[in-house]
């Protein structure tokens, strides 16, 4: 079979096009094997290729090469052609495929969610052997529309609407149509339009009539032009959805905690209230020690395992057992009855009852076909993660670094422990159970949600639990003597410490990120559309060492710290001692510990000089301090703890502990004691070093490093990539996200203009996502509550109203905010369940304090927020139901 490949492409001189593909005869993707074309002349490519392969399509793609090196590629997405009937010869016209300016419309919250459609294809008789197919790119397409062509002849209506021919769309977003080329006399003026069902036009294309002019086909030759864009000037499309965290739902079926079960049902009040989109929380494993603390759903022992709380006990199967049965209904009854997640004894309860059901059903749902299918796709890290959990519990401490012999991940061990018969196996086969169940119940809820056009957006956390799964069996993935966090900003004065290792994205680089691209197609198993949680991370992380708690001495890595001519260049003596060691002015002792000074003097500080401070050997470190105070809760040990905390943070620079010769400004370092030691002279130099350090010197270096990881990352996926940028954001963070269509996160009271209180919503950017809170931050109501004196500016200058504003966030101004940030730009609305119950005075809650999810600056916080009201009965809640419908209809969101 001849298959010849055109393409036009200009080029200079020393530049050459190659096409790489699926088949041995064009390297079977290895780019050194590529074919390269010949140069017709008028930038026209050519390649005849005789295929000897017995294959029923091809996948290809073109790229430039110069000195055999690939210098330019296409777009992330291949061309491919099928090989269908009798045709010995095909010929290929293909355009240069460019990422689209509407990429998001080709992610699969699209494509198989909200635009989604069904195969469908129109068959048309090709009575002269002679076969043209055109195929174009079409993703907003809704799913009562079609694509049609009209053209200048008899076979494609003669410019009549009426007598278009409606186009095949069984690849979605990519439609054609088949062509009789015996009917038609070049050259060939045509253009597409969208009808509806009923094919009348809806929208012509733009700009002046396709024209295609090619060479006489002959018998048996089909010729294939593909690559067009329908050009439009549509208006934006925008919709509305909720974010929640699965274990904060309710119904009458769960268990003390949100289930899929739940979710399902979520999906069912969403599309009541005509919204399209709903956002979750990380759902991954997290259990370190089986207490409150593993209720942190950032914190994954593992990126492919799901939390076993999630399972839906409805779902999984009643217990024969009836005293069994009545006594985990009386469990749920109890644990359903309370306001808030008691984690410990719904988790408890809950695996007790998978624990009975296995029992009763579980060998024969092993023995399953589709059990056997999913454990040969997942494999290589279920059993990795069934053993991590069997040796945790085994040596009860996740840390397997004190695993003795299984300190180290040695991958025939596990797989002897994890072997049929073998001891562990029962222990073991229950976990595979409990993931089968996971994954079987949510690819449920994730098929029903995409049936009813709601698309479900997860949650990508940038780092994994320093004891994880991944640290223990990949650890040159990670360094084990960072940890990540973030720069103080307004959730915590402080930092955050978050504890994860950093990672090695040297080592990560040198697999092409292939790490990265298994969690992506992981979670593509659940979702079509996913945040990046802390993107600035792709950028660089804040690295924070390990004898801190808090965040405040980190610094970003990677980074371009100064030497320390450079920091004199400034102007400022560099005194390494000085500046480098933590020591404080006996005058501002009294600050942090008041009338215990002296005795904190005695017992915890050492004189270094006639009027300064350092901390003793015992405790000179945030880590040694925290474990003298460990257990201690009174009101006096708290004080001094933070106040000698508060030494350690005592420095202006922080030496790099990769280059040691070199150093980094301490963040918020004017906010210290010895900055206000400095004179007049020497705060002006610092300042001035501070500010180009984080501010300018990165500019460039951090645009590239996020370039380099993010671009083939976006390219692996078709979800809808949207990036949480809040914080510290590097000036070339917008830059990066826009050109690789990242959506953004835009939150009115954390504007990304320096210079303004509130975000101006009158001017979001259309690829965004814009919501009224977050997890880590207050709902509404209590928003209102935080700051007398910003409220009032926001409800005069921002809401409009003249006098005082009222002490409580009232149901009519909720609604009027929310709707403020329905009528924005943003392709996404996204508002947390708790701001929409703000809107109905019936529905919100009394204690609006209890509508937290997260507490930022507390790292032991626990997670337990728990809607008040079951779903069955939001459900039926017509008064908010008909509002919320009413306000996304009425801000033109679909």
């Amino acid at each position: 079979m001849k298959v010849t490949f055109n393409i036009n492409f200009h080029t200079v001189w020393g530049q050459k096009l190659c096409v790489v593909g699926s088949i041995p005869e064009l390297g079977s993707w290895e780019p050194a094997l590529a074919k390269e074309m010949s140069y017709k002349g008028d930038g026209n490519w050519q390649l005849e290729l005789e295929v000897t392969s017995p294959v029923k399509d091809i996948e290809y793609r073109y790229f430039l090469s110069v000195n055999d090196k690939q210098v330019f590629e296409e777009w992330e997405k291949n061309h491919q052609v099928f090989f269908i009937g009798q045709a010995d010869q095909y010929t290929l016209y293909d355009y240069w495929q460019v990422r689209p300016a509407n990429l998001a419309f080709y992610s699969s919250a699209f494509t198989k969610s909200l635009f989604a459609h069904p195969c469908n294809t129109h068959e048309r008789v090709v009575k002269s052997g002679k076969r043209l197919t055109i195929k174009i790119s079409v993703p907003r397409v809704e799913k009562n529309q079609r694509v049609a062509i009209t053209g200048n002849q008899d076979c494609l209506g003669n410019w009549h609407p009426d007598k278009a021919l409606i186009l095949s769309c069984d690849t979605f977003p990519v439609w054609h149509i088949d062509l009789d080329a015996g009917e038609i006399s070049y050259p060939l003026e045509y253009k597409f339009l969208i009808c509806d069902d009923q094919q009348q036009p809806l929208y012509w294309e733009e700009d002046e009539n396709r024209v295609l002019n090619l060479p006489s086909q002959q018998v048996g030759e089909t010729v294939i032009v593909s690559g067009l864009y329908f050009r439009d000037n549509l208006p934006l499309w925008r919709c509305a959805g909720s974010v929640i965290p699965v274990f904060s739902l309710r119904s009458e079926k769960s268990f003390g905690v949100g289930d899929l079960g739940d979710l399902r049902m979520l999906v069912d009040w969403a599309r009541k209230t005509c919204q399209r989109i709903i956002q979750v929380l990380p759902m991954n494993d997290t259990t370190t020690t089986h207490t409150r603390t593993d209720s942190y759903p950032y914190s994954a022992i593992s990126i492919y395992a799901l939390h076993p709380m999630y399972i839906s006990l409805p779902d999984l199967g009643e217990l024969a057992d009836p005293e069994k049965a009545a006594f985990f209904a009386r469990k749920q009854a109890e644990l359903n009855g309370l306001d808030a997640v008691d984690y410990e004894q719904t988790v408890r309860y809950k695996l007790e009852y998978c624990r009975e059901y296995f029992r009763q059903e579980g060998e024969a749902i092993l023995s399953t076909s589709e059990y056997r299918e999913f454990f040969a796709q997942n494999e290589s890290w279920l059993m990795p993660y069934a053993a991590y959990c069997y040796l945790r519990d085994m040596y009860r401490t996740s840390d397997f670094t004190q695993w003795k012999e299984n300190s180290v991940f040695d991958k025939n061990t596990i797989r002897e422990l994890c072997s049929v018969g073998g001891k562990a196996y029962p222990e073991i086969s229950f976990l595979y159970f409990l993931q089968y169940v996971l994954h079987t119940q949510f690819k449920g809820v994730s098929d029903y949600a995409r049936k009813n056009g709601i698309v479900l957006k997860g949650d990508l956390p940038i780092g994994v639990n320093r004891t994880s799964v991944e640290a223990w069996m990949e650890p040159k993935y990670f360094n084990m003597n960072g940890q990540a966090g973030a720069p103080p900003d307004d959730f915590s004065v402080n930092g955050q410490n978050w504890g994860f290792p950093t990672y090695n994205w040297d080592m990560m680089e040198k697999d092409n990120f292939s790490w990265w691209k298994k969690r992506f197609r992981k979670l593509e198993d659940y979702f079509d559309s996913f945040r990046i949680d802390h993107i600035l991370g792709f950028f660089r992380i804040w690295e924070v060492p390990s004898e801190y708690v808090q965040g405040l001495c980190g610094h970003f890595n990677p980074a371009l710290p100064l030497t320390p001519n450079e920091i004199e260049q400034y102007g400022l003596d560099f005194n390494e001692a000085r500046l480098t060691t933590p020591h404080i002015n006996r005058e501002f002792l009294p600050e942090l510990f008041g009338d215990q000074t002296e005795e904190v003097i005695g017992a915890f500080l050492a004189q270094s000089s006639s009027r300064h401070f350092v901390l003793k050997p015992f405790c000179d470190t945030q880590r040694k301090v925290e474990a003298l105070f460990a257990g201690k809760t009174d009101e006096a040990s708290l004080r001094i703890k933070k106040g000698l905390f508060a030494i350690a943070n005592e420095v202006l620079f922080l030496r790099d502990p990769r280059e040691p010769d070199k150093f980094h400004p301490r963040i918020s370092a004017s906010q210290s004691y010895l900055y206000r030691e400095l004179s007049a002279s020497d705060q002006y130099a610092f300042d001035q070093l501070y500010w180009n350090f984080f501010y300018h010197r990165h500019n460039e270096f951090w645009k590239a490093q996020a370039f380099n990881r993010l671009t083939p990352l976006v390219g692996s996926t078709n979800m809808l990539v949207c990036g949480e940028d809040l914080g510290m954001i590097p000036e070339s963070v917008p830059d990066v996200m826009n050109k690789l269509q990242i959506f953004s996160l835009e939150i009115e009271r954390m504007p990304k203009t320096p210079q303004r209180e509130f975000s101006d919503l009158y001017n979001l950017p259309y690829h965004s996502v814009c919501t009224t809170s977050t997890h880590d931050m207050t709902p509404l109501r209590s928003w209102w509550k935080e700051d007398r004196a910003k409220i009032q500016r926001y409800y005069n200058n921002v809401l409009g109203y003249a006098g005082d504003a009222p002490e409580e966030c009232t149901a009519d101004l909720a609604t009027q905010i929310v709707s403020n940030h329905l009528a924005t730009a943003s392709m996404l609305a996204i508002i947390p369940i708790q701001d929409w119950f703000a809107m109905d005075d019936f529905i919100k809650r009394k204690d609006y304090e209890a509508e937290r999810i997260n507490v930022p600056s507390d790292s032991n916080h626990y997670w337990r927020y728990r809607m008040h009201i079951t779903l069955e009965k939001l459900i039926e809640a017509d008064c908010l139901n008909n509002k919320i419908t009413e306000l996304i209809r009425n801000s033109g969101r679909k």
